[in-house]
């Protein structure tokens, strides 16, 4: 049995380690720049780019290629790309627009909506699995359940008819 999968050289480990260092200070560096939003995910936009964060250091940690400075410019791309996404986000709504998705409605009350749960390919199972994590114990104890720009699904309780859902917390949803 070839087990030459299991070791490396010593000179190599040396590599990987320095380059693990480098493309961690990068890190730090570019994040103080720009802020630890840079890792949020509050919308598909900022998942994608954390994603490809990780893409790039994993890369340049595990592989020969891409060459750590390479990875550096790299990573201040994705940084700039994604500080500059974010500013015109907020400017405009042609931008928003193109780069986040609308939440979605999945429940209103009791009442299940079984059209916006195939939109977003989302199974009964996995919203009474949403229902239990949120705690959910009575079907009447839900105002809504939504399914976020982030892939995310929120279950707003209904804790008594005296406090009714503010419709700020609902603006922009699709379906309500």
């Amino acid at each position: 049995m070839d087990l030459s999968w299991l070791y490396t050289s010593w000179p190599l480990v040396l590599i990987i380690a320095l380059k693990t260092i480098g493309i961690y200070i990068t890190l730090i560096i570019y994040t103080r720049i720009a802020g630890v939003r840079s890792f949020s995910k509050m919308s598909s936009f900022d998942f994608a780019i954390t994603v490809a964060f990780g893409s790039v250091v994993a890369s340049t940690i595990l592989s020969k290629d891409p060459p750590l400075l390479q990875a550096m410019v790299g990573l201040g791309s994705l940084f700039a790309i994604q500080m500059i996404v974010s500013n015109l986000r907020g400017k405009t709504t042609v931008m928003s627009k193109l780069v986040d998705n609308t939440p979605l409605l999945l429940m209103r009350g009791t009442k299940i909506l079984h059209e916006n749960l195939k939109k977003a390919q989302v199974t009964h199972d996995d919203l009474r699995s949403k229902l239990r994590e949120a705690n959910v114990t009575q079907m009447h104890q839900i105002h809504a359940v939504i399914m976020e720009d982030t892939g995310d699904i929120s279950v707003m309780h209904n804790d008594s008819d005296e406090h009714a859902l503010d419709d700020e917390l609902l603006q922009g949803v699709r379906g309500w």
